[in-house]
């Protein structure tokens, strides 16, 4: 593909935006709740666009388009499913999550909130969830620096293991400096970008094949199945399986760190329900229009797309599209974003080893700048261990997604759900709760049972071991409960 200098330039002149930011934020970055929360100050705008950027990623712009260019409206229920998520993510965890977590000694991460909300002195409910956050992170990003890898491979020409580091180093930089003020203002920018890019390529492609309804046809003509919700990639009827197994995504929401420490940081509930409709707006418009790229470029691309290669089709579509400039400035927008949820990954995951590791096991008196540092530390750590995981360039970014997805859903959805609506809920059903969960998704996985999709057993099982060991508990001491009511009386 061209090497064109104007792509050039749209790429780094994208870089260098995203680190003036993080320089920005660096001098404005003064304590921890700075660095992790942006201190609570997230307007509605802010809000919703980085948590939808955040959550995104490139399997949007890349995962999802080459699911659907092999599979047609069959991938479409993966989109049904995140789109149910994310409303009653934002409808009924949002508003109680940030109540309570500053009610809960104003916790700036989920065990903190966790550990505060039931007085825990055993430092368990810290440690366990960090553990499965590290793990599952770590694999999260991964896929996230894969994506990274495949964007410069296909657009420069660069070899995947060079391409890898320039992505991998951009996202480093801003998320080192600049912390989740800096995150949080770029992933506005990023959310902007990505949706006008994932809405412009359909359209444009679909106007150069001679409108929508000559594209329809000839994707029909092209494979009948594409329209054909039920119906696989293979040829084969869909079971129930695998359609609870799609829709299941959705229900992976609840558990996911770095898009609940959106909900954190809001500035008041009273912006949440603004920010809920501009949420559900951006998630509807953005998921149509990346199954339509990966249908579209069925008829637009010349040369057929097989295995890993699908996930290039956005790529392909926008270099053949536009002019150089143009297309610098598209594909800037994958760029965008990759680097605005490796980016959150990494600050919950440096969170989770400062506040949750560091400062409960090794260094109990740990200062604020002490524990800025040691994240910072740790943003290097974990990075370098991502792409070290991410060498493969056959690695499919959407089934990297998936396993990450299913180990925060099932892990952490459960105990924050029951923590917020179910006042007889334990300490020890919660940490029950997040090690079953984890645990299952991680066997599951291994062994495939069933042909489904392990968040789902992983997320059942989890709650039901919340509620057993939560029962077997004695009730939960009276101030806990008077705490919890409080949050339930609240006008939200």
């Amino acid at each position: 593909m061209t090497n064109d200098l104007m792509v050039i330039n749209a790429f780094v002149f994208y870089i260098g935006l995203m680190m003036a930011i993080g320089v920005y934020y660096y001098r404005r970055t003064k304590n921890m709740s700075d660095y992790f929360l942006g201190n609570r100050k997230l307007g509605a705008w802010v809000t919703s666009l980085s948590a939808e950027a955040s959550d995104m990623s490139g399997w949007m712009l890349m995962g999802v388009p080459g699911f659907a260019y092999l599979a047609g409206l069959n991938s479409a229920w993966i989109a049904i499913g995140i789109a149910i998520g994310t409303w009653a993510n934002w409808h009924f965890v949002a508003a109680r999550l940030r109540q309570y977590t500053e009610l809960a000694g104003n916790a700036l991460t989920l065990p903190e909130f966790l550990q505060n909300r039931y007085k825990d002195t055993s430092g368990l409910l810290r440690i366990v969830p960090a553990i499965f956050i590290l793990i599952f992170f770590i694999l999260y990003t991964s896929s996230g620096f894969v994506a990274a890898g495949k964007l410069f491979e296909t657009v420069f020409g660069v070899p995947f293991q060079y391409a890898i580091f320039l992505g991998a180093g951009s996202v480093v930089f801003y998320t080192l400096i600049g912390g989740f003020l800096a995150v949080s203002r770029t992933d506005f920018i990023q959310g902007v970008m990505m949706f006008f890019a994932i809405l412009i390529v359909p359209t444009c492609a679909a106007m150069s094949l001679g409108g929508f309804g000559d594209t329809i046809s000839a994707i029909s003509a092209y494979k009948e199945s594409m329209f054909q919700p039920l119906t696989k990639p293979d040829g084969s009827s869909m079971g129930v399986i695998e359609l609870i197994s799609l829709l299941a995504w959705g229900i992976g929401y609840f558990g996911q760190p770095h898009i609940l420490v959106r909900f954190m940081a809001i500035k008041s509930t009273k912006e949440l329900p603004q920010a809920t409709h501009i949420a559900m707006t951006w998630v509807i418009l953005s998921l149509a229009a990346a199954v339509s790229v990966g249908m579209v470029g069925t008829v637009y691309l010349t040369t057929p797309l097989e295995g890993t290669n699908a996930e290039t089709v956005f790529l392909l579509m926008t270099n053949q599209l536009f002019p150089p400039i143009v297309a610098g400035l598209v594909l800037s927008a994958v760029l965008a974003a990759i680097m605005s949820t490796a980016s959150s990954q990494l600050l919950v995951a440096a969170s989770a080893f400062a506040q949750d590791f560091y400062k409960t096991v090794i260094r109990k008196d740990a200062e604020q700048t002490e524990l800025v540092w040691i994240s910072r530390a740790s943003v290097l750590i974990i990075a370098s261990i991502a792409v070290f995981l991410g060498f493969n360039p056959d690695s499919f970014i959407l089934d990297m997604v998936a396993y990450a997805w299913a180990g925060f859903g099932a892990a952490f959805g459960p105990a924050i759900l029951m923590s917020l609506f179910w006042r007889r809920t334990t300490r020890n059903g919660v940490i029950a709760g997040i090690i079953v969960g984890g645990v299952t998704v991680l066997a599951w996985k291994q062994f495939a049972l069933l042909g489904l999709y392990e968040i789902v057993p992983g997320f059942v099982f989890a709650i039901i071991a919340i509620y057993l060991v939560s029962k077997m508990d004695s009730e939960p001491p009276r101030d806990i409960v008077e705490t919890f009511d409080r949050v339930g009386e609240s006008k939200i």
